[in-house]
């Protein structure tokens, strides 16, 4: 089973949070964006997706930003990762055109156990324990902007476009 490029991002983005203190100021997603290296409009989507989930609060005006939330926290990891996958199966049986095999097929069994053996490992975990050493350091060192050389999305708001 692998996850999606969504809810890997979405763990990466709850770990960066984790790791800043209060005196570190909420970035805005543009800074959490920049620091796990993925594009702006991806990370927006992320985002939204982890405050319904009520793992991150986004604050606006000044001195707003990300914050993980308490859930987001010290919530299970497991349930933040079934929520952000979906109750979809592994395999697509029912997909366009259905597998001839779904009606008396045991594979499809199989691979729901293995799922919830993926999520039963994930249960007790929490974004916290994730950012323990050596991780918050790593996580820590990441800059809170663009990497160095790189160049700003000319369709983000605020960019100021090259003259023709």
């Amino acid at each position: 089973m692998r996850m999606t490029k969504g809810t890997d991002l979405a763990l990466r983005i709850a770990m960066r949070l984790a790791v800043l203190g209060d005196d570190d100021g909420a970035p805005t997603t543009r800074d959490v964006a920049d620091a796990v290296g993925v594009p702006y409009s991806h990370a927006a989507k992320v985002v939204t997706r982890l405050q319904r989930l009520g793992v991150v609060e986004a604050r606006r005006g000044r001195g707003g930003g990300l914050v993980l939330t308490a859930e987001g926290r010290t919530g299970s990891l497991g349930r933040i990762v079934r929520e952000l996958e979906g109750a979809g199966d592994v395999v697509g049986c029912e997909d366009d055109p259905p597998c001839p095999l779904r009606s008396a097929c045991r594979l499809r069994g199989v691979l729901r156990q293995a799922q919830e053996a993926f999520y039963a490992v994930l249960d007790p975990y929490t974004v916290d324990a994730l950012v323990a050493d050596p991780t918050g350091p790593v996580l820590l060192g990441l800059p809170l902007g663009p990497p160095p050389g790189s160049r700003p999305d000319p369709r983000a708001p605020g960019a100021v476009r090259p003259e023709p």
